[in-house]
């Protein structure tokens, strides 16, 4: 396998490097900003702290070190103002850089901070969660959640370089390598029938043996649509189209207050979701959406709501997602498996019954 993928940004591009083994690079890549005069600082969550602490001391030990909660709720105003007085506190400069090594809320939060501090420092990112590996640590996207919605303040602004060590995985919680299957299978649904035939066939877990080469192929497409829609501006499908399950899944996480289902479960659900819509839209057919249910539950994911939450509930939630236009929602569709595309103007009756199947009330 390659050891290297270029996002192809012009002058913002940068590398996704793909390690066996993750602290020796660390160390020279420190000793290299160190050389050149940058500052280093790092953030991460208490869950890698506890987790990976050995290799947080024995590649960070010598620089600042923020350590912020685990789970949705840190993507806060509240956070980020803590991660900003940090990078104060420490005179980080605009030569600095800010390590962020975590899994997707962690990513998104030290990605923002850096989009804002100083109106723009480097940052560099080291996923440590397979969700965070195959998706939010690569394409820039930042943010933060409010109360009205999930990602609604944020800004585009690239990491310098990516750093995928498949070593972080042998201590990540199921629970949370389930999540990040979830976009694993959703690479497959909007952009590779073949691989989403491969895990229908196997499902992947933290041992197998292809596992490097599914990361890296879920990094290729999405560095190759981040290529073509970095800014999401395209009219109709574009970068949009890695929001397949995300309308349905931010729903039920703001419904729930992001407190109930980790990102990837509520995403799963959305697949699922999107899944039956386009069903019923005339695009695929109940046996490939049948096809979608077995290979999220044979990777511990859920297909179904664990308590009943309300359709009108979960329909006004739907209203703030960001993808949405003056014209309404646009939801992300299945043409077939392997295939995504954007649509409007569904009927909202034809919504909520795809809630009332995923067990809303």
């Amino acid at each position: 396998m390659k050891q290297k993928l270029t996002v192809e940004l012009g002058a913002r591009s940068y590398p996704i490097h793909f390690l066996r083994e993750a602290g020796t690079v660390m160390q020279v890549a420190l000793a290299e900003l160190a050389r050149r005069g940058q500052s280093s600082v790092l953030l991460t969550d208490d869950g890698v702290a506890r987790a990976q602490g050995d290799f947080l001391a024995r590649n960070f030990g010598a620089i600042p070190k923020l350590v912020a909660s685990a789970g949705e709720k840190a993507k806060s105003l509240e956070m980020f103002g803590q991660v900003q007085d940090f990078l104060a506190a420490n005179k980080i400069t605009r030569q600095g850089v800010l390590w962020v090594v975590g899994g997707g809320v962690t990513g998104d939060l030290g990605g923002f901070a850096a989009a804002t501090y100083l109106r723009g420092i480097d940052y560099l990112q080291v996923p440590t969660t397979l969700l965070a590996m195959v998706d939010s640590a690569v394409g820039g996207k930042t943010g933060l959640n409010l109360s009205a919605g999930k990602n609604l303040v944020g800004a585009f602004h690239h990491p310098r370089a990516v750093y995928v060590a498949p070593e972080f995985l042998q201590t990540l919680p199921a629970r949370e390598f389930a999540a990040g299957m979830a976009e694993v299978i959703k690479y497959g649904l909007l952009g590779d029938a073949e691989l989403f035939a491969q895990l229908e066939k196997i499902p992947l877990n933290a041992q197998s043996a292809d596992l490097a080469s599914v990361i890296r192929r879920c990094c290729e497409i999405k560095a190759e649509l981040v290529r073509a829609d970095e800014r999401e501006t395209a009219a109709e499908g574009g970068r949009v189209l890695l929001n397949l399950g995300h309308t349905f899944g931010h729903a039920i996480e703001q419904v729930t207050g992001y407190a109930t289902y980790i990102h990837g479960e509520a995403v799963a659900i959305g697949l699922l979701g999107a899944a039956r819509l386009s069903q019923k839209l005339g695009l695929v057919s109940v046996p490939e959406v049948a096809r979608v249910e077995r290979v999220l539950a044979a990777h511990q994911l859920p297909v179904r709501l664990r308590v009943p939450l309300s359709v009108a509930d979960l329909q006004a939630a739907m209203a703030h997602d960001k993808k949405n236009r003056t014209d309404g929602a646009r939801f992300v569709v299945l043409p077939a498996i392997g295939t995504a595309a954007t649509r409007s103007g569904i009927p909202p009756s034809l919504v909520e019954t795809v809630w009332q199947e995923l067990g809303a009330a």
